[in-house]
């Protein structure tokens, strides 16, 4: 019997949970779109000045509290507009409520006011304003700094990724909009400093209040106010030379096949995920990962079990293995290799390479902060050659880009250089998650600069965080909702994610990295359904096997790994992005709408026929409860395209 077919938003992002854009407010040159409490997108005649406004409470973990807000009143006026909201917090038994008043004005000129007042003690790490500089002219472009002591200097926004902050003890900030056009972000209240989000992929430059290197988390104490202000003013000339034109659809252009080719696409394998795997091998052979990342942690007693279920999974997928293992002692290390040298021994496993990263390591380590106790790198890696000799040896971190930035390893003593990545640290709404694939480049050509030529890896990532070194671990999500820094991501489960896995593919693929690997066969990261204990709505209804629209992207990638690149371009990367692979007898084309809405799309220096299939809301159905049914459900198709919400292409053209 067919599966019912699930609602509109089960199918795109795994939750019934709205995520609907704000409303755009309009005053003079500028447009600002207000979001729940912030603003975003701030723009002067179609140009991005800021990214985001927002008043934020985080808690003693750094996790963002939601708003309850009422009172809220919006005036658009014919050239102006302001906004007045009340706004009540709750953390645990704590309790903090904040007033807010912005004011559009019609020279393109905007203030932002927010009033905290603890109603009892609050326990924070940060609570404020902060201020989101986009990347597009930006990054590596000039900024004008006033700092709190009055002092003026002339600096750069960081081109590369900076791992602290690259301006402290800020009052405001001047950069270029368009030519003739400057913007300035005033900030009062306190002292508010820089720190570069494209560590952890967000894509922005962030300004915040308060400096990391006061104590956290503090306390506000009950009663006593905490008033900011945010300024934003323009000078010089908005002539609306930036304003772009719409409704043309986006162009995708093929060119030359290329000298890269696309990267092995593998799966990391978490030990809790051995058994399901297995469980579910004919579906994992489907997907047929080029290599498996193999976790091993002596602090959760893995060992000998584990590895013989790895070799299972190895052998019966055809998969190479790299086994990632956390180091715990800092002094016994040379002996805890051994014993996990002798284990591999007798279990059987066959490696292609070995990483190591000292416990240590694991957790974030805010600038200037430090470090825990690790075994020094040069020692560890060593060690690691000596027991295991002739194996390709890897280190880095098994967290994010962030803590990698932060703690170079000797490079020229490894084979490669690994580190993660999670796109919701800090956000979570859809177009951020989207958004953060803008700073994978940077952190390529970041790591690039102190690895040299060492073979870099990244992976495994995922929507959802495998692990949290913010905190002591990962946000519980007990009600499937779009959370920060949880592991239990809905829309893993979703087309969304499938979309998002292809625009993170295709943007890693052009940096010459040497892997990509994705978060695990089954599971809260996986792309196999099972059940679990949280809540994986219309899939626990099901009574046979099913997978998540990712499955076929990854399953697709994997079969391209290993072919020779084609030039390909989309005429708007941040709506649809574009990856072409040269196939026997012709070009593999993968598109991607990473948007909630249609998009047109029109191929261009296509001459052959082309076939293909569409995995979006109208195939869901089949893509996850029949997937070598869809995989074979391939198609004429044309050259003007409608890519449904979240939706991936995959063609096939022939020569």
């Amino acid at each position: 019997m067919k599966a019912a077919k699930p609602s509109s938003a089960i199918a795109l992002c795994g939750t019934e949970q709205p995520d609907v854009p704000g409303r755009v407010l309009k005053a003079g040159p500028l447009s600002v779109e207000f979001d729940n409490g912030q603003l975003r997108y701030l723009k002067v005649n179609g140009v991005e000045v800021l990214r985001a406004i927002g008043f934020l409470i985080r808690d003693k973990d750094w996790g963002t509290a939601t708003p309850a807000i009422s009172h809220l009143k919006i005036d658009q006026r014919a050239d102006s507009f302001s906004v007045s909201f009340h706004a009540d917090i709750r953390v645990g038994d704590q309790q903090l409520a904040y007033d807010a008043k912005i004011e559009g004005a019609q020279d393109g000129g905007l203030e932002f006011t927010g009033t905290a007042l603890p109603r009892t003690d609050f326990l924070t790490a940060r609570t404020g304003f902060v201020v989101l500089h986009p990347l597009k002219g930006v990054a590596g472009h000039p900024v004008d700094i006033e700092h709190v002591d009055g002092r003026k200097v002339k600096n750069n926004f960081p081109a590369l990724v900076n791992p602290i902050q690259p301006v402290l003890d800020i009052r405001s900030l001047t950069h270029e909009v368009s030519p003739g056009l400057k913007a300035t972000v005033r900030m009062e209240g306190d002292t508010f400093e820089m720190e570069d989000h494209r560590n952890w992929t967000d894509a922005s430059f962030k300004t915040y209040v308060r400096p990391l290197s006061r104590p956290w988390p503090y306390t506000l104490k009950a009663g006593e106010k905490v008033t900011q202000s945010i300024k934003v003013t323009l000078g010089g000339s908005a002539s609306g030379e930036g304003k772009t034109g719409g409704g043309k659809g986006i162009e995708i252009k093929l060119g030359a096949v290329s000298r890269d080719s696309l990267q092995p696409v593998g799966l990391g394998m978490p030990a809790e995920e051995i058994e399901h795997a297995i469980a579910q091998l004919g579906l994992l052979k489907l997907v047929a990962p080029r290599f498996l990342i193999c976790h091993i942690d002596p602090r959760k007693k893995h060992g000998l079990k584990e590895l013989y279920g790895y070799r299972v999974l190895s052998e019966s997928t055809g998969a190479e293995v790299t086994l990632e293992v956390v180091v715990e002692s800092v002094d016994q290390f040379k002996q805890e290799l051994a014993r996990l040298a002798d284990m591999v021994r007798q279990s059987g496993i066959k490696l292609s390479s070995i990483a190591v990263v000292p416990a240590g390591d694991l957790k974030s380590v805010l600038p200037g902060g430090p470090r825990p106790p690790a075994p020094k790198l040069d020692d560890l890696y060593a060690a690691t050659r000596e027991a295991f000799p002739g194996i390709r040896l890897g280190g880095g971190m098994f967290s994010f880009f962030t803590e990698l930035n932060r703690k170079h390893p000797p490079a020229t003593l490894l084979d490669f250089v690994v580190n993660t990545t999670c796109p919701i640290v800090h956000a979570a709404d859809d177009r951020s998650v989207m958004e953060t694939l803008e700073a994978l480049p940077y952190q390529v050509a970041t790591a690039r600069s102190f690895i040299g030529k060492t073979a870099y890896a990244i992976g495994p990532s995922g929507i959802g965080c495998r692990d949290n070194p913010h905190g002591a671990t990962w946000t519980p999500n007990p009600d499937n909702l779009r959370v920060c820094l949880t592991k239990l991501e809905p829309r893993q489960r979703g087309l969304f994610a499938a979309a998002w896995t292809l625009g993170y593919a295709a943007t890693l693929a052009r940096t010459g990295i040497r892997a990509i690997a994705f978060g695990s066969p089954t599971g809260p990261l996986g792309i196999i359904y099972r059940k679990a204990d949280h809540k994986q709505p219309w899939y626990d209804q099901l009574s046979g096997s099913a997978v998540f629209p990712a499955y076929h992207v990854i399953s697709g990638l994997t079969r391209n790994s290993g072919q020779k690149l084609v030039a390909a371009e989309s005429s708007d990367s941040a709506k649809v992005q574009v990856l072409a692979c040269k196939a026997t007898g012709g070009t593999t084309l993968w598109l991607a709408n990473l948007t909630a809405q249609n998009q047109s799309v029109k191929l261009s220096g296509v001459k052959g026929a082309m076939f293909g299939t569409m995995l979006d809301e109208d195939s869901f159905v089949t893509a996850t409860t029949d997937p070598r049914a869809f995989q074979r459900s391939w198609k004429a198709m044309k050259h003007a395209l409608t890519l449904k919400p979240y939706a991936v292409a995959i063609i096939s053209i022939e020569d």
